[in-house]
């Protein structure tokens, strides 16, 4: 519990801030990368389009759970928080343990990576450069984070902006420079039968699923919000649905001026697609593009995985030292420096790789335990004050749960070995809660 007399976390955040966390999240390298993956598997236009639909709409019916229990309790750590109330505070521990240690340090040096690697399009960098580069972005994205909140927010917002702009230049610009045509979205169907895409409708679906991720972030700095009651659940739904728009619109583009054949044969979809609409000067904007998605999805990461321990260390589940603000910005800085030291070593160690690997099925676990902790929550606690009750409950969580087990079993049964390292990374917390228990937490 916290101290009195201790500082406490300021509602800092509107609206606008709030979506732009997700949507800067969400918005990484994957929509210029995986749509390659998704035709492929479903060969046709059509069937290619509404697997971006499908997904998303299977996002926002996570998005509109995770908005039931964010406006319900609009504290700091989201998942953390919803987890232990809901079934057991060891659940919730494991979550925020696994996010903390593994699961987001490794994704920041992951995507950290990802950035030097198309940074290395502008300048010359070898391994040593990209490894340099990348752990630079690490240490600028924490030292702005130290700020406060209202620092980490802003560059958000820019950085976000910029990516939003830059992805809807590709349908734009095809539009209005005439270089994609409604003939080369042939074929609009496969030919193979309804049979066979509903067989590679399944791991298409995961793909796109993983390029929604990120839908949940605002839901830790709910003590940052301002009215979160009404602006928490309104940025979840607001975010995801920008998003699911203009994905469909960037696979339009890239479908109307490459082709089904040439989509699903590119390995960098966005980079050709926008060679087809600017020439040679397409490869410098994706690359400029992707620079600035990475930056801003990491920034959101930085920012709200911070608060995660900082709400276990308020609870003494957790190191006290990550519990305490600093005194002039408000904010956990000490975190903040201890999580980017983490990464950084992942990053020199290229471990974050490995980790990625291990634990690419946990995040996924832990959101359908949180949708299903919306039934569990409706029985449990009816009278607990709900500004916003999930539309189309039940079945939202419901398909929501389903999809995400489907999403965690396939990858178990294709990755089994990974996955079961992954598991066990996981319960590696558990003596560490027994050990906070015990302690008094």
């Amino acid at each position: 519990m916290s101290e009195p007399g201790r500082l406490e976390l300021k509602r800092a955040l509107g609206l606008f801030d709030a979506t732009m966390i997700n949507v800067g999240t969400m918005v990484a390298s994957a929509i210029f990368i995986v749509p390659a993956t998704i035709t492929m598997a479903m060969e046709a236009s059509v069937p290619s389009l509404l697997i971006w639909v499908a997904a998303g709409v299977v996002s926002m019916a996570g998005a509109l759970c995770v908005a039931e229990l964010g406006a319900a309790m609009p504290g700091a750590g989201g998942q953390y928080v919803y987890l232990s109330r809901a079934f057991h505070p060891a659940v919730g521990f494991l979550y925020g343990w696994s996010a903390f240690a593994v699961i987001n340090t490794a994704s920041i040096a992951a995507i950290a990576v990802g950035f030097a690697t198309y940074l290395g399009f502008f300048m010359p960098l070898d391994g040593g450069g990209v490894k340099l580069a990348a752990i630079l972005s690490i240490v600028l994205l924490t030292l702005i984070n130290c700020f406060g909140v209202k620092a980490g927010a802003r560059v958000q917002n820019v950085l976000t902006v910029l990516k939003l702009g830059a992805l809807l230049a590709l349908p734009v610009l095809a539009l209005a420079l005439g270089k994609g045509s409604t003939a080369n979205l042939a074929p609009l169907w496969s030919g193979g039968g309804n049979g066979s895409l509903l067989l590679a409708a399944g791991p298409a679906m995961v793909a796109a699923l993983w390029a929604y991720d990120g839908w949940i972030e605002s839901t830790y700095v709910g003590s940052e919000i301002r009215d979160p009651g009404r602006n928490l659940p309104r940025s979840i739904v607001l975010a995801t649905l920008i998003v699911i728009v203009l994905y469909v619109l960037a696979n339009v583009a890239y479908l109307a001026v490459l082709s089904p054949a040439r989509v699903a044969a590119s390995s960098m979809v966005g980079s050709d697609a926008a060679q087809g609409i600017l020439g040679p000067a397409g490869a410098a904007f994706i690359a400029a593009a992707i620079i600035v998605a990475t930056l801003g999805a990491n920034n959101g990461i930085v920012f709200t995985s911070a608060r995660i321990p900082y709400a276990m260390a308020q609870e003494g589940m957790f190191f006290r030292w990550a519990g305490r603000l600093d005194p002039r910005f408000q904010s956990p800085n000490l975190v903040l420096v201890v999580q980017g030291v983490l990464a950084v070593a992942l990053t020199m160690t290229g471990s974050y790789v490995q980790l990625t690997t291990y634990v690419v099925f946990v995040s996924f676990l832990f959101y359908g335990l949180s949708a299903l902790a919306v039934l569990v929550m409706r029985r449990t606690e009816p009278d607990l004050p709900r500004p916003y009750r999930a539309w189309g409950y039940p079945a939202t969580p419901v398909v929501f749960i389903a999809f995400a087990l489907y999403l965690v079993a396939d990858t178990i049964l294709q990755t089994p070995r990974e996955s079961a390292v992954g598991a066990g990374l996981v319960l590696m917390g558990l003596p560490a809660y027994w050990y906070w228990r015990r302690a008094g937490g």
